[in-house]
Order: structure tokens, then C-alpha cells, then sequence
């Protein structure tokens, strides 16, 4: 076991376990909405949300914005180097205790600092790592996803594996190599790839086609790594689609999905997707979850939002109880997440500097996708989108309409048959009336 002078430090003074004590209760460190452990159409809370705590904006962020500098007050941060670190993971158990989360996940640099060298930014590494691995095993907490930080360092100014530098995508592989030890060791439920520089700032400059086959070649030799060392776990793809480049190659779902069903990678990869990135593409979140879901390629989500008076990812929690219960609808329909969860990429507003501030936030996104699930299990239940589409796609049930969705029509009998059909008559969507009974089941729904 890593022994450290850290070790039984309380970094949370003022904080108790968190649990449930229902909508009336007035107590802020308590859920109103999320019961881990009530049953919701045979499985519990817990296990439909598999709520994860993201170890970047957790634990690692200072505040700092384009303006100015952090304002975080983190009673770690008074530790620097490999004691930081060491501090961090403790801190981090100790709020996944307060929070009773299952899950959390982590960047490589977020949780280990790099050295003057790769082989010294892995031995810190594995330090950490073996620290983590020793919390876990008293501890209840398993890590969703791990991921590759390939976007800080300034090595990264033209990407990683899609860097016009031939050194930097061979750094960038042995950096993902690590990272899938990392998570066989841990024994990561998922792998993620984000593409924080995967794009380009102009073509004037770009060889769109070389840098789409060497990402394609770069997962492919992940994905042969991963059998070679027997890692089983999801890989999946954040799709992004601006900030910092121009133009991300994994802008959006459908962006992504074409991606890897053109390189023949749509067998091992599926779709981990962030709210706020569906924002910054033009999509609602339930519009990327839909696509990926129809595709069958949803595998897990970033929850957070954005502010649409924003015009970058400002990564907030969770409030919106609209957008929590529609991706909760899109999650249900899909039968659940598999090995996914619903990981919290999100970070407290800048004013929200103290400690304390962490768990309040937490709370109010736990409570969120808690009440979603409960007007979308409900929703669900009663059939009211299901009984609505069925209605209004009817005419593809019967007739000419059947005999275009099992194939049988062509342009010589679509003709004939319009040129007998004298009178074509539509019927309203009803947009208002259903956004009503929405409403109506987000302030009903029990």
C-alpha cells in the first residue's frame, strides 16, 4: 500500500454523508429527488443513473477563465508536485464517500503530474495509480472511464493523432498505451477517446485525407492493443464539435458514426456524449441521443450544460429538469447505458469557490437526472410519445405506405398511384399540445 503523510486528512470539514430525505427536506447537504436505492421499472436508481464524478473539474480546476485567474479555494492545493496529486486522490475518495457515487473517471495528467521525460511521467503515474488502486479495494467507487490528456501540453498545438508531426502521433500512441494499462488495472468499465485538438484552423494548410486515415489507424491500433493485453472495456468517442479548432473531425453524432462506419471501426467504438457539446454543434442534447441511439451506437454521457447566452463550453451542472427528463426518455429507450453512466463533466460557476460548493453542485445534478428518470420512466409507461408517432406515421402501416417501408414500391407505381390520389390531406403535429402534457407530467409525476 502507497503510505503518505496525507493519508486521514479531512479535506470536506463541514460536510456529512449525503442521503436521501425527499423533496420537502430543506437540508442542502441532502437529495430531495435521487433515492439510490428505489426501485424504478425493476432496477434502482443507482443503477439506471450510475452517476460518476469527473476527476478534471473535481478536483483539478482552479477557476481560472480568459479574464482571470482561479478563485477556488481547495484545501489540497496547499500540497504541490506528486504531494498534490496524493492529496487529490484522497480528497477525491473522500467526497465519492460523501456523494455515495459508483463511479468516477479521470484524464492521465489530471491525476499525475508529467515529468522532464515520458518514462518519469510514467512513473508518476504508476505511483498514483497504485494509490488509487489501494482506495479502491476499502472503497465501493469503479472507475467509468479513463482517458488521455492529449491537449495541454504544447507538444499538441497541431493535434495528436492527427498532428502533421510524425513524432508527436508516435508520443501520442505510447501515451494511449499507458492509458490502456491504466485502465486494465483499475479495471476501467470504458475507454474514451476525447479529441481536445483533433481538428484543423484552416485547410489552407491541412491534408484532410492523412490526418483522417492516421486518427482511423490510431484507434485501430488501440483497439489491437486492447485485445493484446486482454483489456475488455467500451471504447467510446466524445464527439466535439469547436473550441479550440475550427473544424473537429467528431463534430457531432452523426459526424462521428460516419466516421467510424467508414474505417470500419463502428464494431468497437460507440458514442459518449456531452450536453453542452450538442449545444455548441446546434443539436439538443436529445436530438445526439436519439441519433446515436437509432444507430446503436449510445454508450455513455457527459451531464453537464451550457449557457446558450455563452458562446463556449461552460461545462455547468446539470439543472435543467426539460433537458435531464428528454435524455433520460432517449436513455430509457435504449434500455439503459450498458457500461456507461452518466459521468459528471461539469465544473462550479467561479463564484462558487468553496469546497462545500463541490457537493451542492453534485447534488442539484443528481436530483436533476433523479426527476428525469421519473417523469421519462412515467412518460414511458403511459406511452405518450410512443401512442403520438405510432399515430401520426400510420399511413406507413397500410397501403401504398406499407408497400414503400417493406420495399415494393418504385417511381413507376409511387407515379400511378399519385396520379389516382386526387386529394392529399395532412394532420397537425400538435407541437403545443404536447410540450402542455410535458409540462403537465414534469409538475404531476410523483
Amino acid at each position: 500500500m502507497v503510505q503518505t503523510q496525507i493519508s486521514g486528512v479531512k479535506f470536506f470539514e463541514n460536510a456529512t454523508k449525503v442521503n436521501f430525505e425527499g423533496k420537502k427536506s430543506m437540508n442542502p447537504f441532502a437529495f430531495k429527488y435521487y433515492n439510490p436505492e428505489e426501485i424504478i421499472a425493476g432496477k434502482t436508481m443507482k443503477e439506471h443513473l450510475r452517476f460518476s464524478i469527473a476527476y478534471w473539474h473535481t478536483f483539478t480546476a482552479d477557476g481560472t477563465d480568459p479574464f482571470g485567474v482561479g478563485t477556488m479555494q481547495r484545501p489540497w492545493e496547499r500540497f504541490t508536485g506528486m504531494d498534490l496529486a496524493k492529496a487529490r486522490v484522497e480528497a477525491a475518495f473522500e467526497l465519492f464517500e460523501i456523494l455515495g457515487v459508483p463511479y468516477f473517471a479521470f484524464h492521465d495528467r489530471d491525476i499525475a503530474p508529467e515529468g522532464s521525460s515520458l518514462k518519469e511521467t510514467n512513473q508518476n503515474l504508476d505511483s498514483i495509480v497504485e494509490m488509487i488502486k489501494d482506495h479502491m479495494k476499502t472503497s465501493n467507487v469503479k472507475l467509468l472511464w479513463n482517458t488521455a490528456n492529449m491537449f495541454t501540453n504544447p507538444r499538441f498545438v497541431h493535434g495528436a493523432a492527427t498532428s502533421s508531426n510524425a513524432d508527436v502521433f508516435a508520443y501520442a500512441a505510447a501515451q494511449v498505451k499507458k492509458g490502456l494499462e491504466t485502465a486494465k488495472e483499475l479495471g476501467a468499465e470504458n475507454y474514451v477517446f476525447w479529441g481536445g485538438r483533433e481538428g484543423y484552423e484552416t485547410l489552407l494548410n491541412t491534408d484532410l485525407k492523412l490526418e483522417l486515415d492516421n486518427l482511423a489507424r490510431f484507434m485501430h491500433m488501440a483497439v489491437d492493443y486492447a485485445k493484446e493485453i486482454g483489456f475488455t472495456g467500451q471504447f467510446l468517442i466524445e464527439p466535439k464539435p469547436k473550441e479550440p479548432t475550427t473544424h473537429q473531425y467528431d463534430t457531432d453524432a452523426a459526424t462521428t458514426i460516419s466516421f467510424l462506419r467508414q474505417y470500419g471501426l463502428d464494431k468497437d467504438f460507440k458514442l459518449n456524449l456531452e450536453a453542452n457539446h450538442a449545444t455548441l454543434a446546434g443539436h439538443t442534447f436529445e436530438h445526439e441521443l436519439s441519433v446515436a441511439r437509432v444507430n446503436g451506437m449510445l454508450g455513455s454521457v457527459d451531464a453537464n450544460q451550457g449557457n446558450p447566452l455563452l458562446g463556449w463550453d461552460t461545462d455547468e451542472f446539470p439543472t435543467d429538469l426539460y433537458s435531464t427528463t428528454l435524455a433520460m426518455y432517449e436513455i430509457l429507450q435504449n434500455g439503459g447505458l450498458g457500461s456507461g453512466g452518466l459521468n459528471f463533466d461539469a465544473k462550479v460557476r467561479r463564484t462558487s469557490f468553496e469546497p462545500e460548493d463541490l457537493i451542492y453542485a453534485h447534488i442539484a445534478g443528481m436530483d436533476a437526472f433523479a426527476r428525469g428518470l421519473k417523469v421519462a420512466y412515467k412518460l414511458k409507461e403511459d406511452r405518450v410519445f410512443e401512442n403520438v408517432i405510432a399515430e401520426r406515421y400510420r399511413s406507413y402501416k397500410e397501403g401504398i405506405g406499407l408497400e414503400i417501408v417493406e420495399g415494393r414500391a418504385n417511381f413507376h407505381t409511387l407515379e400511378q398511384y399519385a396520379l389516382n390520389n386526387s386529394t392529399i390531406k395532412n394532420e397537425s403535429g400538435r407541437t403545443e399540445q404536447l410540450k402542455a402534457t410535458l409540462n403537465q407530467y414534469l409538475l404531476e409525476v410523483e
